[in-house]
């Protein structure tokens, strides 16, 4: 199963990503956790302390791996570097062992939209996803940024689903449109939505006909929940400050759902 989050800022995707991957970790899988956002939350949400986040060095910014692998250092004019270079054991050597045993790939920040830059950091970057979303036979869970660019080139065209972490908010509703709307461009067809910090039912018959008329599936409703804001006081992932609390209950039933679907 090979899942991307995407959202507008502020939604909650990290959060979503970050226990989705502890749960399936926990049930046995194999996981990698793939950090696609500048903002690079995931690791907290993962639970791994912050002694260890702080000594992470993000493959974008490795320049001293992008030169050995694809024969040109970021930076350097002129240069001529290769758009295929050997990437099947990055995620085994430079990924991050968190709780759980999952595998934390923080990828940092390149642009993969429609800036038309292609330089020896977007060549590795790309050729690993590629190799993850394909060949590897692990669970994956990308964190992607706040914006489209992921989706501007087809970047995660191997994902299985892509999952859209919307708030009952109007922005938020116009951002999973254009995403819903990109992600079908570029062949993704499984495109599924998921309510997240919902107060009242009122909140959520407004998110539910929203998406109806978008045609956008939702497969859970994540009530707002006060353990999540304390678990990120304390910096404490939240499957571990409250592993019963009701949005973790309500992320086992997307996650119970998907393993349905995808496994």
């Amino acid at each position: 199963m090979k899942l991307a989050i995407a959202g507008k800022g502020g939604v909650g995707k990290t959060t979503l990503a970050g226990i989705l991957a502890r749960l399936l970790a926990k049930d046995g899988y194999k996981v990698i956790a793939i950090d696609a956002d500048p903002a690079m939350n995931l690791s907290s949400v993962l639970g791994i302390d912050q002694n260890t986040s702080s000594k992470i060095i993000p493959i974008s910014e490795n320049y001293d791996l992008i030169e050995e692998r694809t024969g040109a250092r970021p930076g350097s004019s002129g240069s001529v570097f290769s758009l295929t270079p050997t990437v099947h054991d990055i995620a085994d050597k430079y990924g991050v062992l968190g709780p759980d045993n999952i595998k934390l790939i923080v990828m940092g920040t390149v642009k993969f939209g429609g800036s038309g830059c292609m330089c020896p950091a977007n060549s590795l970057l790309r050729a690993l996803l590629r190799h993850i979303l394909v060949n590897r036979k692990d669970a994956v869970i990308m964190d992607m940024e706040a914006g489209l660019e992921h989706l501007g080139r087809g970047t995660i065209k191997g994902v299985d689903a892509i999952l859209i972490v919307v708030e009952p908010r109007m922005q938020s509703i116009d951002t999973a449109n254009r995403i819903s709307r990109l992600a079908q461009d570029i062949g993704i067809d499984s495109v599924l939505a998921v309510g997240n910090k919902v107060r009242s039912e009122e909140e959520k018959n407004f998110l539910n006909d929203a998406l109806k008329k978008m045609n956008l599936p939702i497969i859970g409703i994540i009530p707002y929940d006060e353990a999540i804001a304390k678990s990120d006081m304390l910096r404490v992932s939240p499957i571990d400050f409250d592993p019963n609390s009701q949005a973790i209950e309500a992320i086992k039933s997307i996650k119970d759902f998907l393993m349905r679907c995808y496994f």
